[in-house]
């Protein structure tokens, strides 16, 4: 598959972006693509434009972000990208917090994480902190995007757009 990680975070640089580093290298890992890596500030409008962007783009057939789907003043994830959802994945966020329970316990409530498809784009949102992007990667999008894994997967629902 071919991925964009886009990092959301108001202080993070590349030097010290832990989250988007280990997303990078657990997609490396699997045999997928980087097509692309970006920081954007916890700003609606950026954000939507760097997705957007992405979602146009026929090279990129998935993305995920990680940060601004907690509670705070600046979290805005959920607010700037589920507005260009074709789809929502309700599940995706549902499951993330069941096994972020096991993890975390009750704070787990204050995850906004979200999923949706846009233009045959998966996109997968969040949280900030590494943990939390091991637990969605391993626990989650990581068989969703193998197209061997059964009984369905999110393969066959992303990439070349139809005419």
């Amino acid at each position: 598959m071919k991925i964009a990680v886009l990092t959301i975070s108001d202080t993070r640089t590349f030097k010290t972006d832990s989250s988007g580093s280990w997303l990078q290298e657990a997609i490396e890992m699997e045999g997928h693509e980087l097509i692309d890596r970006k920081i954007v500030i916890d700003d609606i409008y950026q954000m939507r434009s760097i997705v957007s962007n992405w979602v146009a783009d026929t090279s990129v057939e998935v993305i995920i972000t990680t940060g601004g789907t907690g509670f705070t003043g600046r979290d805005s994830t959920p607010e700037a990208l589920a507005p260009i959802f074709d789809k929502h994945i309700e599940g995706f966020g549902e499951l993330f917090r069941q096994l972020s329970y096991d993890e975390i316990g009750t704070s787990t409530v204050q995850s906004r994480c979200l999923a949706g498809l846009a233009n045959r784009t998966a996109i997968f949102c969040l949280p900030g902190s590494t943990g939390a992007c091991k637990t969605g990667w391993n626990g989650i999008i990581r068989e969703q995007l193998d197209s061997t894994f059964e009984p369905c997967n999110f393969v066959q629902h992303v990439g070349p757009r139809v005419k």
